[in-house]
């Protein structure tokens, strides 16, 4: 019984060298000058820069940005689109690029397939479920304001859009 508590024992501490004290909500490596947050994407949204970005602000975005993106004019990405789309999203943000993904393997990526990304952002980072993020939700550095407070009734729950919204 000694041996076997001796040989869990030291196989222990093993695990807790290699783990080297490293905290699990800590980065692996310093983040270099080419790290972006994820918040940046979400901040362009901000239409009339107050600071915070409404829901309704980024869908609005996200609809010109869609729109922009859809050269053809036919409501969907297709496959020459979404590699340009791919292509300046890594060239402008290469740390925190997310690359357009046809999930429904229709051979087009539609609106909801676009916005997904900015969307579950959005709702992660609203964390008092109010629709906006404020510059503390953006940035959690940053001082607390009026609107951090979950609105009552809320207290954390995220709102989502209908689903369905497509490329008009």
């Amino acid at each position: 019984m000694r041996i076997g508590f001796a040989v869990m024992a030291a196989g222990a501490v093993v695990l807790a060298a290699c783990a080297g004290g490293h905290h699990r909500d800590e980065p692996a490596e310093p983040r270099g000058p080419e790290f972006h947050a994820p918040a940046e994407m979400l901040l362009r949204y901000d239409a009339n820069h107050d600071g915070i970005v409404t829901r309704a602000e980024m869908e609005a975005g996200l609809k010109a940005d869609f729109a922009a993106a859809d050269t053809n004019h036919d409501g969907r990405l297709d496959e020459d689109e979404t590699r340009a789309v791919n292509h300046q999203r890594w060239s402008d943000n290469a740390s925190t690029a997310s690359p357009l993904v046809d999930w429904n393997h229709d051979g087009y990526v539609d609106f909801n397939e676009f916005a997904a990304t900015a969307r579950s952002l959005f709702d992660e980072l609203d964390r008092n479920g109010d629709g906006q993020l404020s510059p503390r939700e953006l940035n959690p550095s940053a001082p607390a304001t009026k609107s951090d407070a979950a609105p009552s009734g809320q207290h954390g729950k995220h709102r989502h859009p209908p689903a369905g919204g497509g490329g008009n």
